[in-house]
């Protein structure tokens, strides 16, 4: 994001000073216009993309807290059928 903001704040400065050897002050006014839109666009897109990122992250966060349930949940389970099966095999025993 910093490199994107300064690669065209060093294309602003580079084309206000190639303008200023000419006589029109105008041209430098729009170059430098198109520039900073250009530098505000920039930012906007790379806080979004940060902002997408922390998305990503909470998601991936709560997909691992879920997934960790869910291997839980098959622990107990195994569990279970072993003492049932376990409980069976006593009963069949006697």
């Amino acid at each position: 994001m910093k490199k994107t903001i300064a690669s065209v704040l060093g294309v602003v400065a580079v084309t206000a000073f190639m303008t200023a050897c000419g006589p029109d002050m105008k041209v430098i006014n729009n170059a430098s216009e198109r520039a900073e839109a250009d530098a505000t666009k920039a930012e906007a897109s790379a806080n979004a993309a940060e902002a997408s990122a922390n998305q990503a992250a909470t998601a991936a966060a709560q997909a691992d807290t879920a997934a960790s349930g869910a291997e839980d949940a098959v622990r107990r389970a195994n569990d279970a059928v072993s003492r049932l099966e376990a409980a069976f095999s006593t009963s069949v025993t006697k």
